[in-house]
């Protein structure tokens, strides 16, 4: 399978893009004059042992013929069979190995912590500026995935929680990128560019460009925003036959967030990173409310230390929590699922009381550009394809559409922290995830977690801190002050923000005081103390760049 874009027109072209298919234009130029192959397609598919997906062409109308032949044509049969044949076989080892004589947790001498190395975190957030204010940082954003646990046919990032503001995912990431530059300029002098990177998926890629374009790349400069879009790859059953979604189309997935590095050298983004000078990259998922773009503290953290990979995560809330785990399997740094973890030992503690195994990935690493080319030239192939067990809906063999209650086959992808096992120097950085994490996954309707209510909690709680750290203060209906929320860490400082706080806000069941900073105004609650110092405020409150609002007035 090619993933990128062909230079193709009209109905076909568009619906390759959304699918995620790179069409040679000779396989849309032989259908549009009507000399497709279609013998020898079938000779192949029968070598190949997926006869059956030309089962229904005598039904199909002459542009769906049209449409399947081409998908099919640009299909590499004897490459999908080798992905198959590798990833079933590793998925049977994982299943038969145990995995837990093998883990070591992450050792302190590569572990940076927020809370941990509060007097380093000065002189990290230092080095990081730097890096950015001499155009040696840039962010990737990884995009492809579309709303649809949230209820919504459109991209993630394009998504409102209602905050306040009514900010998208991709409008506060934008802002923050916007801010960063500002405040490297502010310390070093130079006016500095974050290139933004966005990889995207075939079902997201025309709608995500579209949106940006509609916003005026929320004051980004154009130029400095790629978007490329990682590849797809066919549903197949257990015994590797591929999956129709309908009778002329084949049942197509994005290739998971590893697929980032076959994009990477297929659309020459490496290149275009050296071409502008890059020295490191944030990779990140959009559906991270909170996520600190180009932190300049993991930036720095990562430099100081001489890595050529770091990984950023948050400390696990409980030992049966559902979050992989970055250790050492065998000497090596990679991130093993909750599920492959005995419980005996995801309880394992150490002298002080922490879990042993207690670093929870929340996709956010660190990468220098060499260590990416070397992973695109040399270490990609290398990568073998997780197996996903689906409900997947498909064509019976009558035809007739089937939606199954039960796993019926299987998708595979490649997950981004793959590579780690080929990195140097490894390093992690451990923050809070008050702070820095709370993902969008679901709909309000599902289960309580990691839907829109909790990320919009998360954000406004966070703001609300910054407020209390800066002087300011929420007072009530009667004029009485409310009480702070109590906090293991803020900006650096281990104490609560404020003494005497008798409950939290941190729990998802509790509805926070709304308050809403944007990013354009404070990065990660630096300088708006000119804006809240010892003032008092009603929610809901929002600071912006036209200043300070109230929906109530003090006094009113």
């Amino acid at each position: 399978m090619r993933s990128g874009r062909g230079a193709q027109s009209g109905a076909g072209r568009a619906d390759a893009e959304r699918r995620g298919l790179w069409l040679p234009p000779c396989f849309l130029e032989a259908c549009l004059a009507g000399t497709m192959n279609v013998p020898e397609l079938r000779s192949r598919l029968s070598q190949a042992g997926q006869a059956h997906l030309l089962q229904f062409w005598p039904e199909l109308e002459e542009a769906q013929q049209m449409e399947l032949y081409a998908e099919l044509e640009a299909m590499n049969f004897e490459e999908l069979h080798v992905f198959f044949q590798k990833a079933t076989a590793e998925s049977s080892q994982a299943q038969r190995d145990g995995m837990d004589a093998r883990m070591e947790p992450v050792p302190r001498e590569v572990l940076g912590s927020a809370t941990r190395d509060q007097d380093q975190l000065q002189a990290w957030e230092n080095e990081g500026l730097f890096q950015i204010s001499q155009n040696k940082v840039a962010v990737l954003l990884l995009a492809g995935g579309q709303g649809t646990r949230l209820g919504v046919a459109y991209p993630k990032g394009m998504y409102d929680v209602g905050l306040p503001s009514h900010k998208t995912l991709f409008q506060i990431q934008a802002e923050r990128i916007l801010k960063l530059q500002q405040l490297a300029e502010k310390y070093h002098g130079n006016k500095c560019i974050i290139p933004w990177y966005i990889m995207t998926s075939g079902r997201t890629m025309e709608s995500t460009e579209e949106f940006f374009a509609k916003h005026k790349y929320f004051g980004l400069r154009k130029e400095n925003v790629i978007f490329f879009q990682q590849g797809m790859l066919p549903a197949m059953t257990f015994d590797g036959k591929i999956i129709l979604e309908e009778k002329h189309k084949v049942s197509m997935a994005p290739d998971g967030n590893g697929g980032l590095y076959r994009a990477l050298a297929a659309q020459n983004i490496v290149q275009d990173m050296e071409r502008r000078g890059v020295g490191c990259v944030h990779v990140y998922c959009v559906d991270n409310i909170l996520v600190r773009v180009a932190d300049p503290r993991f930036i720095g953290f990562c430099v100081r230390k001489g890595a050529d990979c770091g990984a950023k995560v948050v400390e696990k809330t409980n030992p049966t929590e559902p979050v992989g785990v970055v250790c050492r399997v065998d000497g090596v740094y990679q991130v093993v699922e909750y599920s492959e973890i005995a419980l005996a030992t995801a309880q394992k503690r150490g002298p002080d009381g922490r879990l042993q195994f207690s670093a929870g990935n929340i996709a956010n690493h660190f990468f220098t550009v060499p260590f990416l080319r070397d992973v695109v030239k040399v270490h990609e192939p290398r990568l073998l394809h997780h197996v996903a067990q689906k409900k997947i809906p498909c064509v019976g063999p009558q035809g007739q559409r089937v939606k199954p209650d039960k796993p019926n086959g299987i998708k595979m992808e490649k997950f981004v922290f793959d590579i780690f096992q080929f990195a140097r120097k490894f390093v992690v950085y451990e923050v809070l995830r008050e702070d820095e994490f709370s993902p969008l996954k679901n709909a309000d309707s599902q289960n309580g977690k990691d839907n829109p209510t909790t990320a919009r909690h998360a954000l406004m709680s966070l703001h609300h801190c910054w407020v209390l750290n800066a002087g300011g203060h929420f007072i009530d209906e009667n004029g009485s002050r409310l009480p702070a929320i109590p906090r293991s860490a803020a900006n650096g400082k281990s104490e609560s923000i404020t003494a005497g706080v008798n409950y939290n806000l941190k729990d998802a069941n509790d509805v926070p005081i709304q308050c809403e900073i944007s990013p354009l105004i404070s990065y990660a609650g630096e300088g708006i103390e000119s804006y809240v110092a010892g003032r008092e405020f009603h929610a809901p409150l929002i600071i912006d760049e036209d200043g300070v609002h109230e929906l109530v007035k003090n006094g009113l």
